[in-house]
Parts: structure tokens; sequence; C-alpha cells
């Protein structure tokens, strides 16, 4: 009678597990993708719903958390109040990420989760 030799066996078996592992980590990894895709969602929804933090024609004192190009198509400093976006128009250059400025808010954007400001002054 043949069998198959021992050695013929292992790198098989090790083989397979390996895939397994891999096929595993692909789950994980898709799952905790989907669950931060959920929370963002659920933290977009509560914001819709509440009222913001900010007046239109009131200054606030917040950090430069970011730049981007907005939908100005020129650079703007992006900070929070209380969690609520300001995007901030006419910044001076030198600024950093970092940076602590006032800005004067202008107008709430669509659906009231963020709004565009003006830069005041450096702090």
């Amino acid at each position: 009678m043949n069998s198959l030799p021992v050695d013929g066996v292992a790198p098989l078996a090790v083989g397979g597990a390996a895939v397994l592992a891999l096929a595993l980590v692909a789950i994980w990894w898709r799952r905790r993708g989907a669950s931060d895709r959920r929370q963002s969602k659920r933290a977009h929804d509560a914001a819709q719903q509440r009222d913001p933090p900010v007046e239109i024609g009131e200054s606030y004192d917040f950090g430069i958390t970011d730049f981007s190009t907005h939908h100005s198509g020129e650079k703007v400093a992006v900070g929070k109040v209380e969690g609520f976006v300001l995007f901030v128009e006419d910044i001076p250059s030198g600024l950093s990420e970092g940076d602590v400025i006032r800005a004067k808010v202008l107008s709430f954007n669509k659906g009231k989760t963020s709004a565009d400001a003006t830069f005041v002054e450096r702090r």
C-alpha cells in the first residue's frame, strides 16, 4: 500500500493554513472599514439634526486643522468650533495647521452642517 510521505503533506497543510489566515484578515479588515463608514454616517446625520453652535455675524477663536480649496476654488483654512466645521476665506500667507485664529461666520452651507467664515486675526 502506498501512502503519501509526511514531507509532502506538511507544505500543503502550511499553505492551506496561510490562505485561511489571509482570508480571515481580509474579512476582518473589510468589516472594520464598514464600521468606520457607519460611524461617520451617524455623526453626519446627528450634525444635521442639531442647531449649529455658531451664529452668523459672530466671531470665534479656533485652531486650524487643515487647508482646502472647498467650493470657492481658493485656499481656505479649515477648523472646528464645538465639532462644527468652519471654512475660513481671505487667510493671510504664513498660517499653518495648529495656528489659532479668529474668524467671523458669514453663512451656513447646505444642511447647516458647516459654515463659511472670513479671517479676522491671528491669536
